[in-house]
């Protein structure tokens, strides 16, 4: 193996996200195939990448890793809902951001204010912004559709991922590597 290799494999850039269930994949599919279909271009989030980020880590190591996932051990939750239920977009030169986006939700909040410090806590240097919890359905896109008023879209939270973000033959590939399961679930 060459040394490029080892450092390569020695990090992964790590994200901590809420995963869905098959039927809020496919109804945000809906969302992303609308905004497709009336868009010039962009880059559309294959079906396996759709989640809600719950924090940003960015390049880890094996130690940051290990420290990441006893975070996750930590946090204690029980099951709880969310609602979806409007689309928008960041404004980009070169192309837009659209996305889906969450309804304020306290026990949502919770969670991401207690992960948060957590991380901080554990020496992670994390992106000092408001939290805007919402799903990327594309990047880079040229359009000039709106959307109407979207059904609201219910998911329970049940659980939360340490997932790598890699690219392989190309593809960005997010995997789940370590798994905190809500209390009573």
């Amino acid at each position: 193996m060459r040394a490029y290799e080892q450092i390569h494999r020695a990090s992964a850039r790590a994200f901590i996200a809420i995963n869905f269930s098959a039927n809020t994949r496919s109804r945000l599919l809906g969302l992303r195939d609308e905004l497709q279909s009336n868009s010039r271009y962009g880059k559309f989030s294959p079906p396996e990448n759709l989640h809600l980020t719950l924090a940003f880590l960015g390049e880890c190591d094996a130690k940051q890793t290990a420290a990441a996932k006893a975070v996750l051990d930590a946090l204690t939750f029980e099951p709880f809902d969310i609602t979806i239920d409007h689309v928008g977009h960041f404004k980009r030169d070169g192309g837009d951001i659209w996305w889906a986006g969450v309804r304020d939700n306290t026990a949502l909040s919770n969670l991401q204010s207690e992960l948060t410090a957590r991380l901080h806590g554990s020496g992670f240097m994390l992106e000092n912004r408001k939290y805007s919890p919402h799903i990327t359905l594309a990047r880079g896109v040229v359009s000039e559709y709106v959307f109407g008023k979207t059904e609201p879209l219910r998911e329970t939270v049940t659980g939360v991922e340490l997932m790598k973000s890699e690219r392989i033959s190309g593809k960005l590939t997010y995997t789940a590597i370590h798994r905190r399961v809500a209390l009573r679930h």
